[in-house]
């Protein structure tokens, strides 16, 4: 650990032993009725800083500017387990719906700013933290990475009218080819013609500004991690009046091309998780959709 990564006041520890609870890798311990950083190892998580009752510990790394919003004021008092209303949480996960439909109203880059902050108040595994976020923040950027998707697209469309091709490789055991051209192939032919000849939006729909979701090297989970932050700020977006919309097929362009990503300014050993489509909702619903059945099962031992 580096040093003085946690630091401790000693005059203001109560010694309590409320942190050496809480810390999850033992770094912190109680010498002398007082807490001591005892080890290099640290999640850096702030669990001690959370908890010490006399504010005496502080997590260097963390930023507080980071708990600083522009657009709304943050009530900073815990909330604990049982206090916030779980009807009221329903209601606003199943409220958010997929946006295909946005005004040309641009979205405030203070508001896009803070939905990475409260993206980032999600857990991410050893608390990592390595997601990055690549803020397409009008209109023009958005169209810039949609016509470089399709472009992607054009040239696998070509590849799968090859019969002969998609034949000779599924007979080698790459069938995916094959399989794209029978799952996807008319849908994406038909998107692509009308993006060419009306300038019809069916990749990002419309929306004025986007969010690439990535890690950086090194998460113990970063698939995981950048979707756990992608879905807060997907009912975020919805808290603050915008739509929001996952772009699955500009995930799978960037990630078989990785020019792509690079022309967006996002260096190459970054890897993309999550594309949003951001923007205000040209659509109006009456009621909460439902879901279809789901599988469950328990496993008592």
């Amino acid at each position: 650990m580096e040093e003085n990564r946690i630091i401790i006041d000693r005059d203001l520890c109560s010694g309590c032993g409320v942190c050496v609870t809480v810390c999850p890798t033992g770094t912190i311990l109680l010498k002398e009725g007082k807490a001591v950083v005892s080890g290099g190892e640290s999640l850096l998580c702030g669990h001690c800083e959370a908890v010490c009752p006399q504010q005496a510990v502080r997590v260097v790394p963390i930023d507080a500017e980071m708990s600083h919003f522009a657009t709304f004021t943050m009530e900073k008092a815990w909330l604990p387990p049982g206090h916030f209303s779980t009807p009221s949480l329903v209601r606003l996960m199943a409220s958010r719906r997929s946006c295909r439909s946005f005004t040309n109203r641009p979205v405030d880059r203070a508001m896009l700013e803070d939905l990475i902050k409260i993206g980032i108040t999600a857990p991410s595994g050893t608390n990592s933290q390595a997601w990055t976020f690549t803020v397409l923040p009008g209109r023009t950027a958005v169209v810039s990475l949609a016509e470089q998707v399709a472009a992607y697209f054009m040239k696998l469309n070509a590849a799968a009218e090859k019969s002969l091709l998609r034949l000779f490789l599924k007979l080698i055991g790459k069938g995916d080819l094959d399989a794209y051209y029978h799952g996807y192939y008319r849908k994406v032919k038909e998107a692509l013609e009308d993006w060419q000849g009306s300038g019809k939006d069916r990749l990002f729909h419309g929306s004025t500004a986007a969010m690439v979701v990535g890690s950086r090297p090194g998460a113990s989970c970063p698939a995981e991690d950048a979707l756990l932050a992608t879905q807060n700020i997907l009912l975020a977006g919805h808290s603050m009046g915008l739509g929001t919309c996952l772009i699955g097929y500009a995930v799978a362009a960037m990630k078989r091309d990785p020019l792509i990503q690079r022309q967006i300014g996002i260096p190459a050993e970054e890897e993309i998780h999550a594309v949003i489509a951001l923007g205000y909702p040209d659509e109006t619903y009456q009621r909460i959709a439902g879901r279809k059945n789901v599988t469950q099962r328990y496993f008592e031992g």
